[in-house]
């Protein structure tokens, strides 16, 4: 018996042991004109043929193809050893391939929209006819994709009541799992798919007790974003401890959302440590989403760090969107204030930065000496008794085996003492691990109340949380001051008042500190970020899935929660872009991203140029071309276009173009600097350079345009020629721009000194940032 049971097995060996060696490839095919015919299966078919020429074993083949792409790219996605991989690399037919990166990807984690000059909260004989949203009709009938962590459908953000019929344009679908019907889709919330082949492959079977095979949403940033964009009025909400209560709604409440779920949680990590969503999954949404008929995509995801646009997926598949012409909206990154950490960054996305509202949460710190200090929290927690606490550093009250480093102020789990640091108000610095984290590790060890400090890199941003606990955060400077009050007496103490909502703060808005920052990485010639979006503190709808904080231990559940990240404001710009697309259904995707470009603005409520989280004066590093302004953004007078084949004559200067047959580069390599782009950047500029650009207009008949030019520091900017004449509507125009150096001798290597171009008719104002470097 042992014997006929070891034999089978002995035969099944070598097929298992072809599969431990195995790790996803994406494998890039040149592009046939004739396989948009194709259906799915003779594509899968084609893709199948390759996988039989280098595999050992037929019965693997089938199993080891996990995606066959159709729409995003010509290829397909498939579990190869190295030696299979670099087989497939020799095939003529096979461009490149690419090896998917683990953890290459992750997220980026209202009265933002009244901030941003849309209030949907006005009664119907108060709204002016020229208002965007009464113009867009609310963004009726433009589906935006949401690809992120999935969607919790029962939230009342996403009732479909008074919606017309789904357009008859959707080919989507919604796919069903465990915990998702057909009947979680509706007539706003008209697709849904979510995306395990990869992930599964990478990580092994889907823990069910921490997510659901489907697309419902057991995380929260996708429910969040998801509203952000197409949420429904929905009033008397707020995050927990009342706080922003109000109406909540999405800046295009009448616009169709689809969910494409690609992200999931990493095993043996918690939630609030952040999640992945690979390379294959991503490319696979791309692809429905292309075919389903989506016109815009929000996608708050991106690398941990710069990826070339030929090995990006995202990019890759955006590209492919873009050709179909989708406008792709995408964050730009959490890595701030470091320079150079903005991702997604190809001409063809619009990539946004994180700013503030005019709204705080209130929580001041009084401490012994009588000084108050301003903080602010989100937590629904007070202390139990006005009174004054004892005050401690956490490094005073860590356990004995704590190294006694800059760490042991950080409140990291596991290092307070319970014996120290119990009955007190523990004071602990940002730095490694989640600001809630060190929250829930003062309450293990029995702290009364906690006072979060900002480093220096964070500045006077404050980004509240749902703390489990009597809870502030403050700025880097009060820190200092608190841990000078600490240090000068052995009789400290201190309270935390209870947090309230205060809206109209000014200065509004500034930029995040953690909000990534360019220059480009892999194109410097390309401005990046785009544009500035609320980011910071943002309420949204929230899964009933998971807690406010995410953390395990955390048992309570909230319908709406505040969040922060350029995540947040990405789909604050996406969902500008679906009204634009409304009133504007013939646009290009370049044209609306232009639009929005082009009409941002540089000033804050106090009417000054907008400042960083310091207080010092922020740059198009910062925030690209201002902070958008939808209703200006409807009618900007001129565009700059671009077309797919724009973007491949970029590339040119990036990578092989193979996949594309039908495209050749030309012999002279075209300069990246010519793209047709609302923006202007030149780094390393020796001597001088000339770069042209076409205008179209959009504004009104017989208008004239004139230039007015803000030169960066050391440079000298003509603009020729310096009026532009425009006898109709769609009528083009193009100029160049002439800059040249002016400073002699040598300057502070990689120092960019920034400018503007504005064309204006006096009715519309134009603008573009220019940015310069001198070598």
């Amino acid at each position: 018996m042992n014997t006929f049971l070891f034999l089978p097995l002995l035969l099944w060996l070598p097929l298992l042991a072809s599969c431990f060696d195995t790790k996803v490839y994406i494998v890039y095919l040149r592009h046939n004109d004739d396989d948009g015919e194709k259906t799915l299966h003779e594509i899968e078919e084609n893709h199948l043929s390759y996988l039989f020429t280098v595999k050992k074993y037929e019965d693997e083949v089938r199993s080891c193809l996990l995606y066959s792409y159709k729409h995003s790219m010509n290829g397909f996605a498939a579990l190869l050893t190295i030696e299979e991989a670099s087989q497939l690399s020799d095939m003529k037919e096979v461009v490149k391939v690419i090896p998917s990166h683990e953890m290459e990807y992750s997220l980026h984690t209202t009265r933002s929209w009244e901030f941003s000059g849309l209030d949907e909260d006005l009664k119907p004989n108060q709204l002016d006819k020229n208002d965007l949203l009464s113009k867009s009709q609310y963004g009726k009938d433009v589906i935006v994709g949401m690809m992120d962590s999935g969607v919790w459908p029962e939230s009342e953000s996403f009732n479909d009541r008074g919606m017309g019929p789904i357009p008859v344009s959707w080919k989507g679908i919604c796919q069903t799992g465990p915990s998702f019907k057909t009947t979680n889709c509706n007539r706003k919330l008209i697709g849904a798919r979510y995306y395990l082949k990869g992930y599964e492959a990478r990580y092994g079977p889907l823990n069910t007790t921490k997510d659901s095979r489907s697309p419902r949403d057991m995380d929260g940033h996708g429910t969040h974003t998801a509203s952000t964009v197409g949420g429904r009025g929905v009033p008397h909400v707020s995050a927990l401890g009342r706080f922003s209560a109000g109406t909540a709604f999405g800046g295009a409440p009448q616009a169709r959302l689809s969910i494409y779920k690609v992200c999931w949680a990493v095993p043996g990590k918690g939630k609030e440590d952040g999640n992945t969503c690979l390379f294959e999954d991503m490319l696979a949404a791309f692809d429905d989403a292309i075919k389903d008929g989506v016109h815009i995509l929000s996608i708050s995801i991106g690398s941990s760090t710069p990826i070339n646009y030929t090995n990006d997926g995202l990019a890759l598949g955006a590209l492919q969107a873009v050709k179909n012409n989708i406008l792709v909206v995408c964050s730009g990154g959490n890595e701030g204030p470091v320079v150079s950490t903005v991702v997604n960054t190809a001409p063809w996305i619009l990539t946004v930065a994180a700013s503030s509202i005019d709204r705080a949460f209130v929580a001041p710190v009084q401490l012994g000496n009588s000084i108050k200090i301003k903080g602010q929290s989100a937590t629904p927690y007070k202390l139990p008794q006005r009174k004054m606490y004892k005050l401690v550093y956490a490094a005073e009250v860590v356990n004995e085996d704590v190294p006694k480093t800059y760490i042991s102020g950080q409140c990291l789990p596991g290092s307070l003492s319970p014996q120290k640091a119990k009955g007190k108000i523990v004071f602990c610095m940002r730095g490694n691990g989640t600001r809630v984290g060190k929250g829930m590790e003062v309450k293990r060890a029995g702290g009364i109340g906690y006072i979060l400090g900002n480093s220096p890199a964070n500045g006077a941003e404050l980004t509240v949380d749902a703390h489990v606990l009597p809870a502030t955060a403050v700025s880097s400077d009060d820190a200092i001051q608190i841990l000078k009050y600490i240090n000068s007496t052995k009789t400290r103490t201190a309270y935390i008042y209870p947090g309230r909502t205060v809206l109209q703060t000014k200065p509004a808005p500034s930029m995040a500190a953690f909000s990534s920052r360019g220059p480009s990485a892999i194109s410097p010639e390309i401005l990046k970020p785009d544009i500035a979006a609320p980011g910071l503190n943002i309420l949204a709808a929230w899964t009933e899935g998971n807690s406010p904080t995410k953390i395990e231990g955390d048992q309570r559940r909230v319908k709406y929660n505040i969040l922060s990240g350029t995540s947040m404001a990405c789909p604050h710009v996406a969902a500008a872009a679906a009204l634009l697309k409304a009133i504007h259904p013939d646009w290009s995707s370049a044209a609306v991203k232009s639009a929005l470009i082009t009409s941002a603005g540089l000033l804050n409520n106090e009417g000054k140029q907008i400042t960083d989280a310091s207080g010092k004066q922020a740059d198009p590093f910062q925030f690209g071309s201002g902070h958008f302004r939808p209703e200006k953004a409807a009618d900007p007078g001129l565009i700059y276009d671009a077309s797919y084949t724009d973007y491949l004559s970029f590339l040119c200067s990036h990578g092989d173009l193979r996949s594309n047959p039908t495209f050749i580069c030309p012999k002279s390599t075209p300069s990246t600097q010519n793209l047709n782009y609302p923006s202007f950047s030149f780094p390393k500029l020796i001597g001088k350079v000339s770069v042209k650009r076409t205008v179209t207009n959009v504004g009104g008949k017989g208008s004239v345009y004139f230039a007015s030019v803000e030169p960066p520091l050391g440079v000298s900017i003509k603009v020729s020629p310096p009026i532009l004449k425009f006898k109709s509507i769609g009528e083009k125009k193009s100029f160049e721009l002439r800059v040249e150096r002016q400073v002699k001798g040598k300057v502070e290597k990689d120092m960019y000194s920034f400018g503007w171009l504005t064309w204006s008719d006096g009715v519309h104002i134009v603008r573009s940032p220019i940015a310069v470097s001198l070598i």
